[in-house]
């Protein structure tokens, strides 16, 4: 079952949203060699509980509960990476992934930063998977189904030569940040007969290519939730929370749109 949600009810999800777009932004400030994910992710929580944000993150359940803010994945991690002690050093890529939860509403996205100059390879792959996303955004309210806009994403990274990830999925997001339906970047049989669902105003969906510059396999580590690709290859990760509207998409992880929504992020800078 679909849940279909109303403007009302969008615009309150839009506020999540931004608290997620401007954590994202004071990570992406920190971005640089030396500084540690730990230090990275002690900020993003101390924005959340300054404005009341409850994290999404922290705590969810797993056979070790996830013990921070932010999800952290560094070159061939894919997603889920622990933030800690590890210093990020010239030339890695970082995904940053965060949500929260505001006044009973969630928003979810993840960017993946260059540290400092990267390859070329790298840069493309950041550049392929943010524009895969960005397709999404675009096509959400062009196409009758989601496997139509899958298609178009999962053509653009095998055009640039690189693999969608198939073992990880978008979902709805709400109430909870989980929720029905299920999102692939990709199109397969089973998906087509499994996942696929009709593309109505009031759909509010967490859309998250991961793109990898080689396999498209992923495996768990020891930490029991960090995945890194198989091959060790580099791998890049973008988020936003959609909303289908009568009007159109509607980035709610997107930045402020009026000065009313810009937060002043100078203290945690």
């Amino acid at each position: 079952m679909l849940t279909l949600r109303s403007a009302t009810e969008i615009d309150k999800m839009r506020t999540a949203g931004l608290y997620v777009w401007h954590a994202l932004q004071i990570a992406g400030s920190m971005i640089r060699p030396g500084v540690t994910t730990g230090e990275i992710d002690a900020a993003v929580e101390r924005f959340f509980k300054d404005f009341n944000a409850v994290s999404l993150f922290k705590g969810y359940p797993g056979k070790v509960p996830f013990p921070a803010v932010t999800c952290i994945s560094i070159n061939e991690e894919v997603v889920h990476g622990i933030p800690g002690r590890r210093k990020l050093i010239e030339g890695d890529i970082v995904g940053v992934d965060t949500g929260c939860k505001v006044a009973g509403w969630c928003g979810d996205a993840a960017i993946t930063f260059p540290v400092g100059k990267i390859s070329e390879q790298k840069q493309r792959l950041l550049d392929v998977t943010r524009r895969t996303l960005d397709i999404a955004a675009e096509e959400l309210a062009r196409c009758v189904l989601w496997s139509d806009v899958a298609r178009k994403m999962q053509k653009h990274a095998a055009d640039n030569g690189f693999g969608v990830v198939e073992s990880l999925v978008g979902h709805g997001i709400g109430r909870d940040m989980h929720e029905d339906p299920q999102v692939p970047n990709y199109v397969s049989r089973e998906t087509l007969r499994q996942s696929d669902f009709k593309l109505r105003p009031g759909l509010v969906l967490a859309v998250e290519p991961m793109v990898n510059v080689g396999t498209k396999d992923v495996r768990v580590l020891r930490d029991h939730w960090t995945m890194v690709t198989t091959d060790r290859k580099p791998s890049a990760h973008f988020e936003h929370t959609l909303a289908l509207t009568d009007s159109g998409v509607r980035i709610l992880t997107g930045p402020p749109e009026n000065d009313r929504e810009r937060i002043d992020l100078t203290p945690y800078l």
